[in-house]
């Protein structure tokens, strides 16, 4: 059974994709900061008949907290198939670059870009036991500097101030990280899982959270012939699957 890690898991995007790869024979551990809202989300995923999750406490902003999670799982396996590095904040709208104050910038980017580093450094050892370790970045579409650059684009001027830059820094780290294990089993892949009706957005998204992630489990589930250091997303259309950066 393969074995998956998803930080912020315990609502929105996280819990429906935790639960969409349970349905794919995953056994998931479910991390949460808040021990409360992570203690019902398992219990709604047990009460569907899901027995192979588990809660796992989790700060992505502490990395003492995100030590004792590995020493946690740890305890639990010796490989770790997948990483989806989906914990995220939303910045208030509107937002400009030039009265937003740098403590939200920091804010965000602790969450956004920095959890996500922190996370994947810290449990690198258990994902290189894996005979086909993915590493999956939720990201935004938001944070393609093409995109928001061509005037022509659907969201073109929604650039909430520090929550672009975060997605843009989340973008890059997926690029080198995916660049500096290319002559190994390793996919790493960012995926924009669309504008789902979630807290993140006052539920204002256009679309439903079982859409937004199965994209999500769609680039875990990548084939070991699958491209790496990509930006998947259902906006590119079928012809590549990717949007660029």
């Amino acid at each position: 059974m393969k074995t998956v890690l998803i930080t912020g898991a315990n609502k929105g995007i996280g819990l429906e994709t935790a639960k969409q790869l349970l349905e794919q024979d995953y056994f998931v551990f479910l991390a949460s900061r808040d021990s409360q809202r992570g203690q019902e989300a398992l219990n709604h995923l047990r009460a569907q008949g899901f027995t192979h999750v588990e809660l796992v406490l989790m700060d992505v902003t502490n990395q003492d907290s995100i030590q004792a999670a590995r020493q946690t799982i740890g305890q639990r396996i010796q490989a770790l198939d997948a990483l989806i590095n989906n914990a995220g904040v939303p910045s208030p709208m509107p937002q400009t670059p030039l009265e937003t104050d740098t403590a939200d910038y920091k804010r965000v980017m602790e969450t956004n870009y920095l959890g996500a580093v922190a996370v994947t450094q810290t449990f690198m050892d258990l994902l290189e036991q894996s005979p086909q370790p993915r590493i999956v970045n939720v990201s935004s579409s938001l944070g393609s500097l093409t995109l928001q650059t061509d005037p022509g684009w659907k969201y073109h001027g929604v650039m909430p101030a520090s929550y672009v830059p975060s997605k843009a820094a989340l973008n890059a780290y997926t690029v080198v990280l995916a660049y500096h294990l290319r002559e190994t089993p390793f996919k790493i892949n960012a995926v924009d899982p669309g504008f789902p009706a979630t807290d993140l957005n006052q539920h204002s998204g256009t679309e439903t959270v079982s859409a937004a992630a199965a994209r999500v489990v769609k680039v875990v589930m990548l084939g070991p012939n699958s491209p790496s250091g990509q930006f998947f997303s259902e906006d590119s259309g079928p012809e590549t699957g990717v949007i660029p950066w």
